[in-house]
């Protein structure tokens, strides 16, 4: 891996596939770590920001599909028992 990961190439993929992907990713990362307290070279001490910014996207995408799916299962369904997380917010303060 060690290589910069886009977010519209992981919406395509199945959740199986980028959970997948998430177990490399840490392994990868935690084998960096290793290298860095060795004193490995400093090419691989610069992939360490490349690999956490890379398991940070895959997080992301995985909690905005899930996110989305159960917006689509309360869709139609009465605001009362939508729960609060998946509605639209207002954010503004409560004097105006």
């Amino acid at each position: 891996m060690g290589k910069l990961i886009k977010a519209r190439d992981l919406r395509g993929k199945k959740k199986e596939e980028l959970l997948k992907q998430l177990d490399d990713l840490k392994v990868e990362l935690s084998q960096l770590r290793v290298a860095k307290v060795t004193g490995g070279a400093a090419s691989k001490l610069s992939k360490i920001c490349v690999v956490r910014k890379s398991i940070a996207r895959v997080l992301t995408v995985i909690n905005q599909t899930q996110k989305e799916n159960l917006r689509k299962f309360y869709k139609g369904q009465n605001d009362r028992f939508v729960p609060c997380q998946l509605g639209d917010f207002n954010l503004q303060p409560f004097g105006y």
